[in-house]
């Protein structure tokens, strides 16, 4: 059953990778790598372009949760505390979603699936790993 968990932690990692590189490389406007179409007019460059800044970083960040987690899938048991911590921390990133105060928002199709994976799906992945006893690698 350790092998399902390792091979769903190398694609829960590359989905993350491939949205940390879209943000990473592309900031707010992204890459286009989850759909094309323009979302925003820039009406303050200076201030954009530092905004903009700040979201390539969380972006790169969010590469490097991905790295762990598929680096996890071949080395489980000495991560396996570091994706329990990472884990939580998507818990809380889905926390702050609600933050916005919008049902319709969050309830619509563009956000429902990434809220139940950060609130309902990553928490039981989460005790999954949590109970895995722990094997040489």
């Amino acid at each position: 059953m350790q092998y399902v968990l390792r091979a769903l932690l190398g694609i829960i990692g590359l989905a993350i990778i491939f949205l940390g590189l879209n943000v990473g490389f592309g900031g707010i406007q992204t890459l286009g790598w989850q759909g094309a179409g323009e979302f925003i007019s820039i009406v303050n460059r200076d201030l954009f372009e530092v905004r903009d800044n700040h979201v390539r970083f969380i972006g790169g960040v969010w590469l490097g949760v991905g790295l762990v987690f598929l680096t996890s899938a071949f080395l489980f048991s000495q991560l396996k505390m570091t994706v329990l911590v990472l884990f939580g921390i998507i818990f809380v990133g889905g926390l702050a979603r609600l933050s916005a105060m919008d049902a319709a928002l969050l309830m619509g199709a563009e956000i429902v699936p990434s809220l139940i994976a950060e609130l309902v799906v990553f928490p039981l992945i989460g005790v999954w790993v949590w109970k895995q006893e722990r094997s040489h690698d």
